[in-house]
């Protein structure tokens, strides 16, 4: 259950230091194995988990270096996510020229207001999408979105058929709204999320870590986990738009006006679009830390040492490592941008900033007016139960006496009274 053999160790006694850090208390144990015997329990000098025959869970220099990873792990992090966003989103600013097509052509009044039949299967949408070999066939749908996400992911007709479709479920009313402006906005919400590092992705650092065993090349095998998500995320937003197409080529085969499709969750997993950007999260950090843990482990013991592994190992990791990178920024994380937009609900950055703060102010003001509703309600009942209460009381201690003739008696009315 060691990251290097015994072995290696007596070969190389420097090599020792590798045990303090995955299983400290093991090769502390082995270390210290022979020294305890010859030493008295009440020596001062020997430390405390030693005199009762236990080792520490942690020694002080793996805490260090515990450390000194997590900082490193937390940076490589950060500018990985950093690199994918910018990247990704300089492709997805690609597409504004799209949109200001787009909207020079909602300009022109002629063309707006002229009669339009449009042949489903002659759109280019469907072409792209639906036509062709295999059409019916499920496994050479996959396989075509499979293949797709390496070349031309997005295209124009993808762009403005998913955009038509956004705005006539979400913003009918407006059809000169601008999706582009929205992706931007709705991307830079989600990279707040992707940048943080959650409980459970530190759980998979602990496992990764504990699972460090000579002999297993853990690190090798954990390396391809985040390429076949990623390859697996790509696939189903590809297929995301197929589906789409689909739907409508199925239905139609010529409809008055522009070709428009019907955004669900039932196209996603779970009918949680949220769950993608869970998963490029994970596939984000999962090569973060092995790109991370190379460089920690190339400083920290040198590029020779028995815990590094064999170069035929190490290669392949850095190569895929890089190509989940390029890979994510150029093609995954615009295809999530755009396709996640295709659920049933629209995201809360379809408002600008200042009408978020606007809403987010008037939803706050009414609570506090219905709390404040609700304790004068209170109140006022209350009062008037303390009100009745008293009334009894004082009825018990000042009891209604009874009316007299002279109280019965009518007071003459004054002359010259009407």
């Amino acid at each position: 259950m060691l990251p290097c053999s015994l072995e290696d160790a007596e070969k190389k006694p420097e090599s020792l230091s590798h045990f303090v850090f995955s299983f400290p208390g093991l090769a502390r144990r082995l270390l210290a194995h022979g020294d305890q015997e010859n030493h008295s329990s009440s020596d001062p000098e020997i430390p405390y988990c030693a005199r009762k025959n236990k080792v520490p869970l942690l020694s002080v220099e793996a805490l260090h270096h515990l450390h000194i990873f997590i900082f490193v792990l937390a940076i490589v992090h950060v500018a990985f996510s950093v690199l994918t966003v910018v990247f990704g989103g300089a492709r997805i600013r690609q597409w504004k020229h799209w949109e200001d097509a787009i909207a020079k052509e909602n300009y022109e009044t002629a063309r707006v207001l002229k009669p339009k039949v449009t042949h489903v299967h002659q759109h280019d949408f469907i072409k792209g999408r639906f036509s062709g070999y295999g059409k019916d066939s499920a496994l050479i749908g996959w396989l075509k979105s499979f293949f797709k996400q390496f070349y031309g992911s997005v295209t124009k007709s993808d762009y403005v058929t998913l955009r038509l479709g956004f705005i006539m479920t979400h913003c009918k009313s407006n059809p000169k709204f601008n999706f582009h402006k929205y992706m931007i906005r709705a991307l830079e919400d989600d990279f707040k999320q992707v940048v943080g590092i959650s409980w459970y992705l530190w759980l998979f650092v602990v496992i990764f870590l504990l699972l460090n065993i000579n002999g297993w090349h853990t690190y090798f095998w954990i390396a391809f986990m985040p390429f076949i998500l990623l390859l697996a995320v790509g696939t189903k937003l590809e297929h995301v738009i197929t589906q789409l197409a689909h739907e409508v080529a199925e239905k139609h085969a010529a409809i008055e006006g522009d070709l428009v499709v019907q955004p669900s969750d039932d196209h996603f997993w779970f009918h949680r679009p949220h769950i993608v950007l869970l998963l490029i999260h994970f596939i984000l950090f999962q090569n973060a830390f092995e790109i991370a843990f190379f460089f920690w482990i190339w400083v920290t013991y040198g590029f020779d040492s028995c815990i590094m592994g064999q170069v035929g190992y190490i290669v392949p990791r850095l190569i895929v490592g890089v190509f989940i990178q390029v890979l994510c920024s150029y093609s995954t994380l615009p295809l999530y941008a755009i396709v996640t937009q295709m659920g049933t609900h629209y995201k809360r950055a379809i408002f600008n900033e200042h009408v978020q703060e606007g809403i987010v102010g008037w939803a706050q003001k009414v609570k506090k007016k219905k709390g404040l509703k609700a304790d004068d309600t209170q109140h006022a009942q209350g009062s008037s139960n303390e009100g009745a209460n008293a009334g009894i009381q004082l009825g018990s201690i000042f009891p209604k006496r009874a009316s007299t003739p002279a109280d019965n008696t009518s007071v003459p009315k004054a002359d010259g009274s009407n």
